[in-house]
C-alpha cells in the first residue's frame, strides 16, 4: 500500500447505528421537507383571525336623469340627487375565528407527528443496511480463515504426493474450494458496497463516501418488550397521527358549525346633496343570515366530517390491531432464532471445530486420508455460514420489531 493508501485508510471514519441515525436526522431531505411543511402550517393559522376587507362605494344616489333638476329650482326649492360615499365592514365572528385558529394547529401537530413516523421507516432502513454490511464482513473472516486452511491442505497434499504418501483426488477439490472462495467473497464485497451507498443516500452525502462501522453488536432482550395496544397507540408515531388527524377532524367540524353563525357588520353612508339639499348620512347595522339555500355546503362538510372521523378510527384500529400482531409473531420468532443461534454457538460450531481439529491431526499423522480433513472442514464452513445466516435473521427481525414497536 502506498503513501496516500496509508493516509486514506487512517482518515476512514468508523460509524456506529447511533451515529448513522444522527446524521439522518440532520440532513435527510424528507425530515427537512416535514420540518418546512409544519412551518407552513403554522404561518397559515398566524392568519385564522384575519378580518375581511371593508366594502367601499361611491357614486350618484337617487339622483334624477334631468341634469337641470340637480339645481335649486326657481321657486327656492332644494335641487334632486345626491352624491354618496358608502363603507361598509363585516365584523368576524370570534368563536369562527378561534375554531380555524385550532383546526390550522391542529394540522401542523399532525404534520410533526407525521415526521417521527418517517424517522422511524429511515432508521429501520438504515438498521437492515448496517447489519447486512455487518454480517457481511463476519463472513469475510471466515473466508480469511477458510482460504488458510485451503492452501494449506492443497501445499500438504502436493507434498505428500510427491512422496508417495497420499492420493491426489481430493485435491482439486480444494484447489475447486479455494477458487469458489474469490467468488463468494466478490459477493460478499459487492453487499458491503451496495450497504455503504444505501447508508450514505439515507444520510444525504456523497454515494461514493468512504467508511466503515462498528462491527459489535447487540442480542436484543425482547421478554419485557411491550406490545398491547396502549402501548402502540402512545408510541407508534403514525398511530398516533391518526388519532391526532381524528381530533383535527373534530376541530375542523367545529369550524364548519360556525359558519353557520350570524355574521355581524356596519353600514355606513354619506351623501353631498345638490342644489342646496343638505348633507345627509345613514348608519346601519347589517347582519349575514345563514340561509337554507345558502348553508348547504357547510351542512354536508359537517356530515362528511362525522364519517371521516368514523373512517380515521376505523383504520386507527385496523393500524393497532396488525401492529400488534406483527409485535407478537416477532417477539416469538427472536425467542426462537435466538435459541437457534444459542444451540449453534455453544453446542454445534464447538463440536464441529473440535471434529476438524481431530481429523486434521489424524491427517498430519498420516492417518487420514485429505478426503476426511476436506469433509470436515466443508462440514465446519457450512455450519459458521448457517451460523451468521441465524445471526443476520434475528438481527433484521430485532429491527423490524423495532420499527413496529418504534422503538429508538
Amino acid at each position: 500500500m502506498g503513501m496516500l493508501g496509508v493516509i486514506a485508510a487512517q482518515a476512514q471514519t468508523t460509524m456506529g447505528l447511533d451515529s448513522i441515525f444522527s446524521v439522518i436526522s440532520r440532513n435527510h431531505p424528507a425530515l427537512r421537507s416535514s420540518d418546512a411543511e409544519a412551518r407552513s402550517l403554522d404561518e397559515a393559522a398566524k392568519g385564522a383571525r384575519n378580518w375581511e376587507a371593508p366594502t367601499v362605494s361611491t357614486g350618484f344616489w337617487m339622483t334624477p336623469y334631468d341634469p337641470s333638476l340637480w339645481k335649486r329650482q326657481a321657486n327656492g326649492a332644494s335641487g334632486m340627487g345626491q352624491y354618496m360615499v358608502s363603507a361598509e365592514q363585516l365584523f368576524p365572528n370570534r368563536r369562527s375565528q378561534e375554531a380555524e385558529e385550532k383546526y390550522l394547529g391542529g394540522l401542523s401537530a399532525v404534520e410533526r407527528t407525521r415526521k417521527g413516523a418517517t424517522v422511524n421507516e429511515l432508521y429501520a432502513a438504515a438498521g437492515r443496511a448496517y447489519f447486512q454490511w455487518l454480517i457481511a464482513g463476519r463472513r469475510e473472516s471466515v473466508l480469511d480463515d477458510d482460504g488458510k486452511l485451503l492452501d494449506f491442505m492443497i501445499r500438504d497434499a502436493e507434498l505428500k504426493y510427491k512422496n508417495n504418501l497420499g492420493k491426489i483426488g481430493a485435491y482439486y477439490k480444494a484447489k475447486a474450494a479455494l477458487g469458489n472462495l474469490e467468488n463468494r467473497r466478490i459477493a460478499l464485497d459487492n453487499v458491503i458496497e451496495q450497504q455503504r451507498i444505501a447508508l450514505n443516500t439515507l444520510m444525504n452525502r456523497d454515494k461514493a463516501a468512504a467508511f466503515d462501522i462498528d462491527t459489535t453488536y447487540e442480542v436484543m432482550d425482547v421478554a419485557g418488550v411491550g406490545a398491547d395496544s396502549a402501548g402502540l397507540l402512545n408510541a407508534r408515531s403514525d398511530i398516533r397521527a391518526v388519532s391526532e388527524s381524528i381530533e383535527v377532524t373534530g376541530l375542523e367540524e367545529h369550524a364548519e358549525r360556525a359558519k353557520l353563525k350570524p355574521e355581524f357588520g356596519v353600514r355606513y353612508d354619506h351623501m353631498f346633496g345638490f342644489g342646496g339639499t343638505p348633507i345627509q348620512y345613514s348608519l346601519m347595522a347589517t347582519v349575514r343570515l345563514p340561509m337554507a339555500w345558502s348553508s348547504r355546503a357547510s351542512k354536508a362538510n359537517v356530515e362528511s366530517l362525522k364519517w371521516k372521523a368514523l373512517s380515521l378510527e376505523a383504520e386507527r384500529d385496523a393500524m393497532v390491531n396488525e401492529a400488534a400482531g406483527a409485535a407478537y409473531g416477532l417477539k416469538r420468532a427472536i425467542l426462537a432464532k435466538q435459541r437457534q443461534v444459542r444451540v449453534l454457538a455453544e453446542q454445534v460450531l464447538p463440536a464441529l471445530r473440535r471434529n476438524f481439529q481431530t481429523t486434521e491431526l489424524a491427517y498430519e499423522q498420516n492417518t487420514e486420508e485429505l478426503f476426511a480433513l476436506y469433509d470436515a472442514w466443508e462440514t465446519l464452513d457450512n455450519s459458521q455460514m448457517e451460523y451468521w445466516d441465524a445471526v443476520e435473521g434475528l438481527l433484521m427481525m430485532q429491527v423490524e420489531l423495532k420499527r413496529v414497536l418504534e422503538i429508538k
